[in-house]
């Protein structure tokens, strides 16, 4: 766990669906007044330079919003996400805005957020931890904790103010991940039941894959309206790579679910790798009004 950087994968499709479903939530959460405070349990670095070594080694963004850069103002339905690329990567004379920075989810919630609302960042990766206090820490609105996120996340809750949004999206290095990540949000729903809570997950290959027991092991638990949103950009094959991700969100904001639907599928047809790339947006669990 300890070895992982998210800089080798900034900007990839993972990172695309991720960040655009993020972007939608804290946007609902804005058409009130009240202040809200976003948890990311798993910060990382804050920020990323995409020129930069780790960015370049695989250079995953190229296939992820690499793809959508040049024609993003043609993205009308994941304006908010775009737009914060856009602040990033300024147009400068003559050429249009260079894709050379890429927000991780701290900054995007800090670019999105406004001045009454409230972050708390958990990192355990001691170099991470530094980078995100570096690119972070001069905000007064983002506390920094150097922490495991699991075990942070419940020590914080319940949160100050009581509206808001937990972003939960550890490496998945460990099998163990994927049990920690059910009995913390059992542990947080008791805490703050009222709360968004959007958990990231990882589609591997089917030697690896174990997202389809976690997602059993959720319906499983009382955790009232649960949408889950999927992007494959090739078929699954036999092997350990990632060939998508997955959104969890309980309790998300009213027609989240159509404005998810609205920009997957043609993100789906964009970012596709290969033959099986799919998608879907569905109801994991639905209670009934």
């Amino acid at each position: 766990m300890l070895s992982y950087r998210h800089a080798f994968h900034a900007g990839n499709h993972a990172d695309v669906l991720k960040h655009a479903v993020q972007a939608l939530i804290i946007e609902s959460l804005k058409k009130k007044e009240k202040p809200f405070i976003v948890l990311d349990t798993h910060a990382g670095g804050g920020l990323y330079d995409l020129r930069g070594d780790w960015s370049q080694k695989k250079a995953e963004y190229a296939d992820g919003i690499g793809r959508l850069w040049d024609e993003r103002a043609q993205w009308s339905t994941m304006a908010p996400y775009l737009a914060v690329i856009e602040e990033m990567n300024p147009a400068q004379e003559g050429n249009s805005g260079e894709l050379n920075y890429y927000p991780g989810s701290p900054e995007l919630s800090r670019r999105l957020t406004r001045e009454q609302d409230k972050l708390a960042l958990m990192e355990l990766h001691n170099n991470e931890v530094e980078d995100l206090r570096a690119n972070m820490g001069y905000d007064p609105r983002v506390a920094v904790h150097h922490r495991d996120g699991f075990e942070g996340l419940i020590a914080l809750l319940p949160p100050t103010p009581r509206r808001g949004l937990v972003l939960i999206d550890p490496p998945y290095e460990l099998k163990e991940d994927y049990f920690a990540v059910v009995d913390t949000l059992k542990k947080a729903q008791k805490r703050w039941a009222t709360g968004i809570y959007a958990l990231w997950y990882p589609i591997l290959g089917q030697e690896a894959d174990k997202s389809r027991d976690m997602l059993r092991a959720i319906k499983r638990e009382n955790f009232g309206n649960v949408l889950v949103a999927e992007l494959e950009v090739a078929a699954q094959t036999s092997d350990w790579g990632m060939n998508g991700s997955g959104m969890l969100i309980i309790s998300p904001p009213w027609l989240l679910d159509e404005q998810i639907e609205a920009f997957l599928k043609p993100l789906c047809a964009k970012l596709a790798q290969g033959a099986g790339a799919q998608y879907k947006v569905e109801w994991l669990n639905k209670v009934a009004e």
